[in-house]
C-alpha cells in the first residue's frame, strides 16, 4: 500500500471535479483525481447552456478538462473509492483495487445516481428522449409535443418549465397523486393537458418516443418526454467520517456550505453530490470556489504549523537558508565528485562546462582536472568560498576552474558544451523546474544538460510528512524541461543504483534519477 501524501484528493472526475482539480493545480498543489469513469451525464451526447463549451460532447469536455489540469501537474487515477479513514494529518482514501493513499484534504465530487421510475421503455431513452433539464435539452425539442412524466410533487415544477418550449404539453398526473382545482386550473390556463391515468410503456422505434401508452390501453401521442430521477449521491465511502446531512426536496445530502466545507474540516463535497439539479456550469462554479477554498486552508495550515514549530520546516528564502547551512559547518559535502556525472562526462567531448549549484566545489574541480574549463554557480557566498579554495589547493586557476555566487537563473552566458546539476533539491522553496528549464538556454549546439537527482528520500531521512514530497520520475523530469523535440535527443532518462554508506555506517543503496539530453 501506497502511503505518499497528497495535499488533496478529488473523488470524481467530472466537471465539478476538474475545475477544482484545475485551480488546485495552478496553486501548486500536489493534486490526484481519482475517477470511476461513469459521469452522471455519459447519456446525453453533448453539453449545452455552457458558456464557451456549447454543442460540445461530453468526451471531448473531460479531455479537455483533465488535459488543462494536467498541465499544471494535477495527477490521474482510475477506480473507486470505497472507504475514507481518518489519519495522523489526514486522511486515508482506499480504493476498490486495495490502494491506500494518504492526503491532507478530500473533495468529493462524485456526483450521483439517477433511479427512473419502473416504466418499461423509459431507462433505454435516458438522456436521448426521455429527458430530465429543459435547460439542458428543451431548445432541441422545442415546438414538440412533450410529455411530462410526474413520479413526485416536484414534477409540477418541471411541467411547468417545460411549457416554456412547447405550447403542445401533456403532463401525466399519476406521480401528482389527486389535484387540487386550483392546481388544475394553472396548468391548463397556458394550454396543458393533463392525463390523470397511471404510465404503463413509453413506446417507439428504437431511442425515438411515438407514444406514451396509458395502463388503460389508451396511447398519447409525443414527440420526447421529460421526467425527474430519484437522485442517489455516491457517498458510500464517506460514511466512516460521520459527516452532518441536510434534508431537502431532493432527500437527504451532505451538508456542505457554499464554497463546499462539510463537518469534517478536510473534506469539501461539491456538484451533484450535493446539490442534485446543478448543471455543467454550477458544478464548475462550485469546484473552483471549493478549490481555491482548499488552498486557501492548507495555506492557513501551512503557516499554523510554521508558527507552532518554526524549527520542522524553515520557512526562508534559500539564499538565507544555505548560507546559514554551510557557515555552520566546517563541511556540508563529501568532496567527492558525484558518481553519475564522473560515469558519464567521459563519454562526453570535453569544452566549457557550468555546474549549477556547485556547492563546495567538488563537481567543478573534478570537471577542471579532467580538462573542462568549468564554471560554478551558488546562492551561498560560503559555499562559493570553499569551492575556490579547493580549487586552489589543486592547483587549477580560474582559467580551468572559477565560481560565481548568483541566483541560479541568471547564468554567466551561454554557449556551455555541458551543463550539469546534481540533486538540485532543497528543503525551503527554491524554483528548481525554472532554474533547469531556463538552463537549457545555456547549452551549445552539440553541448549536453546533465540532471542528477534524488528518486526519493533515503530511508533515514527525518522529514515532516507534510513536507515528504514525491521527486520526479525521470519521464517527468524530461516533461518539466518542456524541450523542443526538434532540437533535443534524449540520451538518458532513467533511475540508476547508486551504492553508498547510512548514517550508522551500514552499506545502503539509493536510486538516483539520470537525464541526459542534447541540443542537435
Amino acid at each position: 500500500m501506497s502511503r505518499d501524501l497528497w495535499d488533496v484528493i478529488v473523488v470524481g472526475g467530472g466537471p465539478a471535479g476538474l475545475s477544482a482539480a484545475l485551480m488546485l493545480g495552478r496553486a501548486r498543489r500536489r493534486v490526484l483525481v481519482i475517477d470511476a469513469g461513469s459521469p452522471r451525464g455519459r447519456f446525453s451526447s453533448h453539453m449545452h447552456g455552457v458558456l464557451g463549451q456549447e454543442g460540445v460532447t461530453q468526451d471531448e469536455f473531460r479531455e479537455r478538462g483533465r488535459a488543462e489540469a494536467a498541465h499544471y501537474g494535477v495527477e490521474f487515477a482510475a477506480g473507486s473509492v470505497t472507504r475514507v479513514e481518518d489519519a495522523d494529518g489526514g486522511l486515508y482514501v482506499l480504493t476498490a483495487d486495495g490502494e491506500s493513499r494518504r492526503t491532507r484534504a478530500l473533495i468529493a465530487a462524485s456526483g450521483l445516481r439517477d433511479e427512473l421510475a419502473d416504466v418499461p421503455g423509459l431507462a433505454e431513452r435516458w438522456g436521448v428522449t426521455v429527458l430530465h433539464c429543459p435547460y439542458c435539452h428543451g431548445w432541441e425539442v422545442r415546438d414538440r409535443h412533450l410529455g411530462v412524466l410526474t413520479t413526485s410533487p416536484l414534477g409540477l415544477h418541471q411541467a411547468e418549465l417545460v411549457r416554456q418550449w412547447s405550447d403542445r404539453v401533456t403532463v401525466f398526473t399519476a406521480g401528482l397523486g389527486a389535484l387540487s382545482s386550483e392546481t388544475e386550473q394553472r396548468l391548463r390556463s397556458r394550454g396543458i393537458h393533463l392525463e390523470p391515468a397511471p404510465v404503463a410503456e413509453i413506446r417507439g422505434e428504437g431511442t425515438a418516443v411515438a407514444a406514451v401508452r396509458l395502463v388503460d390501453g389508451r396511447d398519447v401521442a409525443v414527440d420526447a418526454v421529460f421526467t425527474l430521477a430519484a437522485p442517489h449521491p455516491h457517498e458510500e465511502f464517506l460514511v466512516p467520517l460521520g459527516l452532518a446531512r441536510d434534508e431537502g426536496p431532493f432527500g437527504s445530502f451532505l451538508a456542505a456550505d457554499t464554497v463546499g466545507r462539510t463537518s469534517d474540516k478536510r473534506v469539501w463535497a461539491v456538484g451533484n453530490v450535493v446539490h442534485p439539479p446543478a448543471n455543467v456550469a454550477l458544478s464548475i462554479g462550485a469546484g473552483s470556489s471549493a478549490g481555491a477554498d482548499v488552498n486557501a486552508t492548507l495555506v492557513s495550515w501551512d503557516f499554523d504549523a510554521a508558527v507552532q514549530n518554526p524549527a520542522a520546516w524553515p520557512q526562508v528564502a534559500p539564499g538565507d537558508f544555505w548560507e546559514k547551512r554551510y557557515a555552520e559547518s566546517d563541511r556540508v559535502w563529501s568532496g567527492r565528485v558525484n558518481r553519475v556525472l564522473a560515469d558519464l562526462a567521459p563519454t562526453l567531448t570535453t569544452g566549457r562546462a557550468l555546474d549549477l549549484g556547485c556547492g563546495e566545489g567538488a563537481d567543478v574541480v573534478w570537471l577542471a582536472q579532467q580538462g573542462w574549463s568549468a564554471t560554478g554557480i551558488d546562492i551561498s557566498p560560503t559555499a562559493v568560498a570553499r569551492a575556490s579554495a579547493a580549487a586552489e589547493a589543486a592547483g587549477l586557476d580560474a582559467g580551468h576552474a572559477r565560481f560565481l555566487v548568483d541566483d541560479l537563473t541568471a547564468l554567466p552566458d551561454k554557449n556551455f558544451d555541458l551543463v550539469t546539476a546534481s540533486f538540485l533539491h532543497s528543503p525551503v522553496e527554491l524554483a528548481r523546474e525554472d532554474i533547469l528549464r531556463r538552463a537549457t538556454a545555456a547549452v551549445a549546439p552539440g553541448g549536453h544538460l546533465l540532471i542528477t537527482s534524488h528518486a526519493d528520500f533515503p530511508p533515514w531521512a527525518d522529514v515532516p510528512d507534510d513536507h515528504r514530497h514525491r521527486f520526479p520520475t525521470p519521464e517527468e523530469q524530461v516533461a518539466q524541461l518542456a524541450l523542443d523535440e526538434a532540437g533535443w535527443e534524449i540520451i538518458h532518462a532513467e533511475s540508476r543504483p547508486r551504492e553508498t554508506t547510512a548514517p550508522d555506517g551500514t552499506p545502503a543503496t539509493l536510486d538516483d534519477v539520470v537525464v541526459l539530453v542534447r541540443r542537435r
